[in-house]
């Protein structure tokens, strides 16, 4: 290599390591962008690890303590040093867990082993040593040294311009390394100022500015817990959820949703692959920590797929400012890449306010669980009640409560009766809607219940296209105003929502399976099969493409498959009552009359225990062709506000009760448009 000259020192030599060569270089340009040991190479200006030049996901504290193994490769690093230096006494709490978690993390990206160490040897309850040789790498030739005349290039100058390390020294490598792990990890605002712009000034100079142009999507993957405690799992999942709904707020800019970008936590991929696979045009991915009521965001900015380093930059506040905190990162990226903003976007991401602590966590908690529905609804609204017990007039908690009430009593899950939750989330979401107007979410779930429960077409419809207006990113908006349009028979107009809410949660299965779930309403049993399907290479163990597939054969005359799959379905999700009735009428429809009966039985039997819907019983009458009782459960379910009631119309096994005044009396009284 040109211009440099190698000098090999094996005066190290620890015990148990035979043939270890530590390499210094001795170097006559004393600036070093990056180190290299076996086939990584870490650069020093951006704090990236690389393999075999594909950039590895590893940030935070294992790269900061990477950094400290390499600077003193051959020696042992004291757990004591690594403590002093990245965990200061009033930032991390659990110092042990959070080295151990680092160290598993570093020894996962580099393919290593604490039983066979080929990179990073534990000393048992003393610290770690680095096993191999390390070299160094020389400054690209292109590189200037000369900076603008401007505030900010006036500190990178200095440092660029002041006295290099004697050659022949250990220094410049150890200037490198120290870039990265003497970084406070609760640093100062000039100190994170400093950095953010160095940072950006290498990239800019090294590959040129990206034309912000290009980006009109973005993915926000799960942030990191770097507070070494997995029981906080929640706070770093729940700030990840409020980037990407700030963000989210922005029109001009298609922003991935949260049930698809959760799907990479934990995961190691390329990020140009994810950026690939979500259909995005940039990735941020980043970590955050938290001593106390003390929080902290590092965020970078990655363009895809070049995987071009755009910004990076630090956020510290308290938690009771963690909403400000949030707003200022999202304000950030969007200037970075130059989205255009309405002056009502600047002003929603500009108004937030400080929260109680206690508050804030209970939120987020409480996102933590939304996000693991079904099954983790009712310990969300804990959450969320207890969130609102401490403020009382903070909106996000309410909006919650009013999404899961609304989805616990809607005809998918099933879990409350309609006249018990939906009350429920109709008062939540006023009152989330009085304290904070601009809640697409709120809105959203006050469509929901006007829709499935007051029956106000009018008014629900308003309330959908309100919540899209705030929020065009919001996939449970557009998902909801797509069922609201199937059931008034606009089916168009119901795909199109329906693909715009797969846009931007493409790895929802449930969002996928909708569109199956359409072509069901629009006869289109053939497509119900091909989505489902398709559907189910992707998601094996999910019953919706189950369900749906039962449905289009059995509508096909397929009836033995149709059984099948409904036989599946319960399988999967025996709670699924709807499942069950579906498997009635598939029974009812072969001419299997003694195994229809016996379904109704069971749901009948059931319904003295828990909550059953009516209309499922209602469904499995039909199938056997018993109209006078099908009637009978379709007053009750009317009698409950079921929500089934408003797919009526478009419900392929009622096709043959059109004719019926019962039936369109109680289409009118359900208010189901007229087409």
């Amino acid at each position: 290599m040109g211009g440099f000259r190698y000098n090999v020192d094996t005066c190290l030599r620890p015990r148990g390591v035979t043939g270890l060569v530590v390499v210094r270089k001795l170097i006559h340009n004393p600036s070093i962008t990056a180190v290299r040991f076996g086939v990584f190479e870490l650069d020093l200006q951006t704090g990236e690890l690389r393999k075999q030049g594909m950039k590895l996901r590893l940030q935070g504290q294992p790269i900061q303590i990477l950094a400290m193994l390499l600077e003193n490769a051959g020696s042992v690093v004291m757990r004591e040093e690594l403590r002093q230096k990245l965990w200061p006494a009033d930032t991390f709490v659990d110092f042990d867990h959070g080295l151990n978690n680092s160290i598993q993390k570093l020894r996962e990206v580099l393919g290593d082993s604490a039983d066979t160490p080929r990179y990073i040897e534990t000393l048992p309850r003393k610290g770690y040593r680095f096993l191999r040789s390390v070299e160094t790498l020389p400054t690209p030739s292109t590189v200037p040294t000369s900076t603008q005349a401007t505030a900010g290039n006036a500190v990178v100058a200095a440092v660029q311009l002041r006295t290099p390390p004697t050659p022949g020294s250990p220094a410049a490598l150890e200037r490198g390394l120290r870039r990265i792990w003497l970084i406070p990890v609760f640093s100062v605002i000039a100190t994170t100022a400093f950095l953010a712009f160095y940072i950006s000034g290498v990239r800019e100079r090294l590959l040129g500015r990206a034309n912000p142009r290009e980006i009109h999507s973005i993915a926000v993957l799960p942030l990191e817990n770097l507070t070494g405690d997995p029981a906080q799992e929640y706070f770093a999942d729940g700030m990840t959820d409020a980037l990407i709904t700030d963000l989210a707020q922005i029109g001009s800019l298609r922003v991935i949703s949260r049930s698809s970008a959760m799907r990479y936590k934990g995961v190691r991929k390329p990020l140009s692959e994810i950026a690939k696979e979500l259909n995005v045009d940039a990735v941020v991915e980043g970590s955050v920590a938290r001593s106390g009521n003390r929080v902290r965001i590092d965020a970078q900015l990655i363009q895809a797929p070049t995987d071009r380093h755009l910004w990076a930059r630090s956020y510290e506040r308290d938690l009771s400012d963690v909403l400000v905190l949030q707003g200022d990162l999202a304000r950030a990226i969007a200037a970075e890449i130059q989205a255009k903003m309405t002056s009502q976007e600047q002003q929603r991401l500009a108004n937030a306010r400080s929260i109680n602590p206690a508050a804030q966590e209970d939120y987020l908690k409480g996102l933590y669980y939304w996000g693991r529905r079904p099954l983790g609804l009712q310990k969300g609204i804990e959450f969320f009640q207890q969130a609102l017990e401490k403020e009382p007039t903070y909106a996000l908690p309410y909006a919650g409560l009013a999404l899961s009430y609304a989805t616990m009593g809607s005809w998918e899950n099933g879990i409350l009766p309609p006249r018990e939750a939906m009350p429920k989330a109709k008062a939540a979401g006023q009152r989330a809607l009085e304290l904070d107007d601009t809640l697409s979410q709120a809105h959203a779930a006050l469509a929901y219940v006007q829709l499935h429960y007051d029956w106000d077409w009018a008014a629900a419809e308003k309330e959908f296209q309100r919540a899209i207006e705030l929020n065009r990113n919001d996939p449970i908006a557009h998902h909801w105003y797509s069922h609201y349009l199937t059931a008034a028979g606009r089916n168009e107009e119901s795909l199109a929502e329906s693909k715009r809410a797969q846009e931007l949660d493409p790895l929802d299965p449930v969002i996928s399976i909708h569109l199956a779930w359409l072509y069901y309403y629009g006869h289109h049993y053939d497509k119900v099969i091909e989505q489902s399907q398709m559907v189910l290479e992707a998601n094996p163990q999910s019953f919706w493409p189950h369900f749906d597939l039962g449905w289009a054969y059995e509508q096909k005359g397929m009836f033995e498959r149709a059984i099948a799959e409904f036989q599946k379905t319960r399988t999967l999700s025996p709670a699924s009552t709807f499942a069950t009735a579906g498997l009635g009428h598939a029974y009812g429809m072969a001419g299997n009359r003694a195994e229809a009966v016996q379904i109704l039985r069971e749901l009948i039997e059931q319904s003295k225990k828990g909550y059953v819907p009516a209309f499922d019983v209602a469904v499995v009458y039909e199938g056997i062709g018993d109209d006078e009782h099908a009637f009978e459960w379709l007053e009750k379910a009317y009698a409950e506000r079921s929500s089934w009631l408003v797919y009526l119309k478009q419900d392929p096994r009622f096709d043959s009760l059109h004719s019926n005044p019962h039936f369109q009396d109680l289409l009118r009284r359900v208010g189901v448009p007229r087409e």
